[in-house]
């Protein structure tokens, strides 16, 4: 008897058992939050070690011997769910041969697998009832990756690695049928050490990707919910002793004239046994030395080590977006011999970033930021972005005087940084975190849940690591639209203690301790404007969000300039946002920008058209409202003197350079025509000063005629991405205003009849009648012809546009 019960209970724990597994995800791990990595390296600056100084210097990879690409295509197989994956695809007798192919990087929904989804605040896996970590399994597709390559018979003996740029959203990767690693955090490098999986020629290497993990719940932005590889892949080997990461503070004295250099450089020694070596650095401006060292080290087995350099280099060309000064610096690793082991070189700027008395300031100036909030987003590629598309970005902001970016919502390519560096854009760096779905309520934000704190420190921590080295990074943002607790707390400390160089901010810090500056979002003009007189008020407010560009916007730009221009505590902002997210589709034999919900089904949550806020299009073609940034942001502003007297007032508002590169285009315009022009070839201002000119002409002003003054800066000689002759700022001044003439008095008299419902309008050949009780007109009649009948009614309705979607106003009205 008892063995029958037994037996019973035996079968039930198997029935309920396998249902209960079945009801879990079939992979823990990518549920859980505080398993992150397994076997992922620790973060490091972006670099790439070279083996040689020539090679380091010239900066192109492709000819590095240690360097092999892995972008191109690979074997690809997609489900929509885990249970459905090839479990055994990444040993080495699993054929893919009817795999379909994919690009790598690619997102797979731009690709044709699965589809694209667009929603704002929601969470597209759970989007009413999430319940962090779960994921559901019915619809979560997981993308298998494979392909061979060959390893060159010379990195025999040598470390080798993998780097991955960007993997959305977690994976797992095996070599030669051999689990490597795990990874999440769709938007910073994963790199494993391969040595112990690879071997001399044929290697093969599987991915599987899963769309969403709970990594997802710290990932909800504003953008395209799309998956899959997203940067660069490749494996470079490495000499067993080696130059792990290194940390440059480039600054400045108190009096910001001389340069204050300070650079850590970490070894680390793979080898067996004791290593002895030597840590060569150089400094150049322009091929010329401008700083040279060298110290020995001896690092034991297994160990690492760090060694550091100082020194001060008087009259310094400093860097700022306006004059981006740069200098090139060397790191050699040399043998005891004196041979090259590796060599680094990475491009520096000389520049402060702090707080002063209430201001935040950039080499000593209270800058103004100028601001726009960039996704990365391609029309076809998604989130897949090319060096020559992050170029013309740069390009873009030049040409319509925009100075700074907000990485929204997470860290970008890292050649977006160089660019910065070279060409001059002040980067708010953003730590990929945003919980926006789990509201902002103690109790249910993560930013509180201790069981988040791990993911969220370690995205602070791989963003400061990676970042570091550029002088284009002025702030740090722990993140956004994430609530605020003890994790952003944490995540606070750990980027002062990282690197004390840079202010950090959080918008949802508000005015607590765990911001160094006051970044609100939307913040109105009235409401700004009060911050700014409030003396209790000592920190420096930037708008990390305002001035929304959707549909026909940007029309209270100027007023929020005047406040920025007029008080010290406002310092700029950065508009929402700088690029519409739409993705080229065809739609009924039409190409069209899709946005969200263009996809299908019906039941996929989506935000709509939400996601089209910017000052260009998906193609970068320019929004009008971009000519209105471009105005209110320019640097130079012309001011009406004595208009009468031909003069004008022209003030620089750049912070770090004069005019001299600039010449002023002037014309007048008479009824729409242009009458007399000139050119003032020197106009040369220095920084935040004004000065007066005079224009000559001989025009006479005519009455009854319309009279304009064009004035535009156009740039002398070619200034970076700008060629010669760009107008760069412009202004309209009225000279006279056009003779109103009355009209001549051509009818005959009229008369008025009212009777107990109408009032009639009687003239020669023609009267009017109106409903008294309406109060619209009822009847024309002319020449005893009755023309109308039952006359126009009055309708306030019309379509909404996006403004009024933003605002309401269309309930507002019907209310």
């Amino acid at each position: 008897m008892k063995q029958v019960q037994l037996l019973k209970m035996i079968i039930l724990f198997l029935f309920f058992g396998i249902n209960y597994v079945q009801a879990q995800t079939l992979d823990p791990v990518i549920e859980n939050p505080e398993v992150i990595a397994i076997n992922k390296l620790p973060p490091r600056a972006t670099f790439f070690p070279y083996n040689s100084s020539e090679l380091a210097i010239a900066g192109d990879v492709s000819k590095a011997e240690n360097y092999l690409l892995l972008n191109g295509i690979w074997k690809f197989n997609w489900v929509k769910s885990p249970e459905l994956r090839p479990v055994d695809f990444y040993k080495n007798d699993f054929s893919t041969s009817d795999w379909k192919n994919i690009k790598v990087p690619a997102n797979w929904e731009v690709e044709g697998f699965g589809i694209p989804i667009y929603t704002n605040i929601e969470y597209p896996f759970s989007p009413k009832n999430p319940n962090p970590p779960d994921i559901p399994d019915g619809y979560n597709p997981v993308g298998s990756y494979k392909r061979n390559f060959d390893l060159p018979a010379d990195w025999k003996g040598k470390e080798i690695f993998i780097h991955f740029g960007a993997v959305k959203s977690a994976f797992y990767i095996w070599i030669n049928g051999k689990k490597v690693g795990y990874s999440q955090g769709s938007k910073l490098p994963a790199e494993f050490n391969l040595t112990n999986f690879v071997q001399t020629g044929k290697n093969t290497i599987a991915l599987e990707v899963y769309r969403w993990s709970d990594g997802s719940y710290l990932e909800c932005q504003d953008f395209w919910r799309i998956s899959g590889i997203e940067r660069n892949v490749y494996l470079y080997s490495r000499p067993k002793l080696q130059i792990f990461d290194y940390f440059v503070k480039a600054g400045l004295t108190d009096n910001y004239t001389d340069g204050i250099f300070n650079l850590d450089v970490s070894l680390e020694n793979v080898f067996t046994k004791t290593k002895t070596a030597n840590i060569s650095i150089e400094i150049t401006k322009n091929g010329s030395e401008v700083f040279t060292s060298e110290k020995p080290v001896q690092l034991e087995a297994g160990k690492k080590a760090t060694l550091s350099f100082n020194t001060t280099i008087p009259k310094v060309k400093t860097w700022s977006a306006e004059i981006p000064e740069l200098y090139q610096l060397h790191i050699s690793l040399k043998s005891k011999d004196g041979e090259i082991i590796e060599a680094v070189s990475q491009k520096i700027g000389f520049r402060s970033s702090e707080i002063k008395n209430g201001q935040y300031m950039i080499n000593g100036k209270a800058i103004l930021f100028k601001g726009v909030n960039r996704h990365e987003h391609d029309a076809v590629t998604g989130h897949v972005i090319s060096k020559e598309d992050m170029l013309r970005d740069i390009k873009i902001f030049k040409e319509y005087n925009i100075n700074a970016v907000r990485t929204s919502h997470y860290p970008n390519d890292p050649y977006w940084y160089e660019l910065c560096d070279e060409y001059g854009i002040y980067v708010i760096d953003e730590a990929n975190i945003e919980s926006h779905g789990m509201g902002y309520i103690k109790g249910r934000t993560l930013a509180g849940k201790k069981k988040w704190r791990k993911a969220h420190l370690d995205r602070t921590e791989r963003m400061v690591a990676r970042d570091k080295n550029h002088p284009s990074i002025v702030i740090w943002s722990l993140g956004n639209e994430a609530g605020n607790g003890s994790n952003f707390q944490s995540t606070y400390k750990l980027a002062k203690k990282m690197d004390d160089t840079r202010p950090v901010q959080y918008e949802r810090a508000g005015k607590k301790k765990n911001t160094d500056l006051f970044v609100p979002m939307y913040a109105t003009p009235s409401s700004v404007e009060r911050y700014a007189q409030n003396k209790k008020m000592t920190k420096s407010l930037i708008q990390c969000e305002y001035a929304h560009a959707m549909g026909n916007s940007i029309g209270g730009f100027k007023e929020y300039w005047d406040l920025f221009e007029k008080y010290d505590k406002l310092q700029g902002g950065f508009i929402w946002d700088y690029v519409d997210q739409g993705l080229k589709t065809t739609k009924n034999g039409k190409e069209i920008f899709a946005y969200g919900g263009d996809f299908g089904p019906n039941d996929v949550p989506s935000s709509n058209n939400f996601l089209n806020n910017g000052l260009v299009q998906p193609d970068r073609k320019p929004n009008p409202h971009i000519y209105e940034v471009k105005h209110i942001y320019q640097n130079i502003k012309f001011y009406e003197s004595d208009i009468s007297k031909y003069k004008i007032s022209i003030k620089n508002w750049y912070f770090f350079r004069d005019l001299s590169n600039y010449k002023l285009n002037w014309e007048i315009i008479a009824n729409g025509k242009i009458v007399e022009n000139g050119t003032l070839s020197d106009i040369n201002v220095k920084a935040q000063q004004s000065k007066t000119f005079t224009l000559t002409y001989k025009l006479e002003f005519k009455p009854g005629v319309e009279y304009f003054l064009n004035v535009k800066a156009l740039l002398k000689n070619n200034e970076a991405l700008l060629k010669a002759g760009f107008e760069i700022a412009y202004e309209q001044f009225q000279l006279s205003t056009a003779e109103v003439v009355p009209p001549s008095k051509s009818v005959k008299e009229i008369s008025f009849k009212e009777k107990e419902n109408s009032i009639e309008v009687i003239g020669e050949n023609f009267s009017i009648n109106f409903d008294k009780s309406k109060g619209l007109l009822s009847t024309f009649t002319y020449k005893n012809k009755l023309l109308i009948k039952n006359g126009p009614q009055v309708n306030f309705w019309r379509a909404p546009v996006d403004n009024d979607y933003g605002a309401k106003t269309q309930k507002k009205y019907k209310e």
